[in-house]
């Protein structure tokens, strides 16, 4: 199955994901107006696309809802386009929903991760969209240089 997250920058919001048993991660760009956005098409920030992450699992191994437990405790979803140091809409937190039972279970999530945040959360949850795998040298990066988690 697929799940799709948006956090912030891409490369830590993948490495949250790959600590779990999950099958495969990509990272790549949703939610937005361009064809195609290459990296330097979404940081213009006026393709509207997000930085994902989609993740591929197994429901037999990890459930949506350990999915969701990852995706709030890994950013702040309180900041509206911003994500520490990183400003721009393609920074936003949205869940992306590939089913209704998806849809559902992020909503009900939101209710149960709201009493750990002081302000209110401005995560969006939408029908996932186009997925346009970011370029090759994005994907897995902080493994591929042997971080676990990005520097500020």
């Amino acid at each position: 199955m697929k799940a799709t997250f948006a956090a912030g920058c891409f490369w830590g919001v993948e490495e949250a994901f790959r600590a779990l048993p999950i099958e495969s991660t990509a990272v790549g760009y949703e939610g937005g107006r361009m064809k195609d956005p290459t990296y330097e098409d979404v940081c213009t920030d006026r393709t509207g696309h997000a930085e994902v992450v989609e993740v591929d699992y197994d429901p037999e191994k990890v459930s949506y809802e350990q999915l969701l437990d990852a995706f709030w405790e890994n950013h702040d979803p309180t900041t509206k386009n911003r994500q520490g140091p990183d400003i721009g809409t393609q920074y936003r937190s949205a869940i992306f929903y590939h089913s209704p039972e998806q849809e559902a279970a992020a909503r009900a999530s939101v209710q149960r991760a709201q009493s750990r945040f002081r302000k209110p959360i401005v995560t969006e949850i939408v029908p996932a969209a186009e997925f346009y795998r970011a370029e090759e040298y994005h994907q897995q990066y902080l493994a591929k240089r042997g971080l676990s988690h990005c520097h500020f």
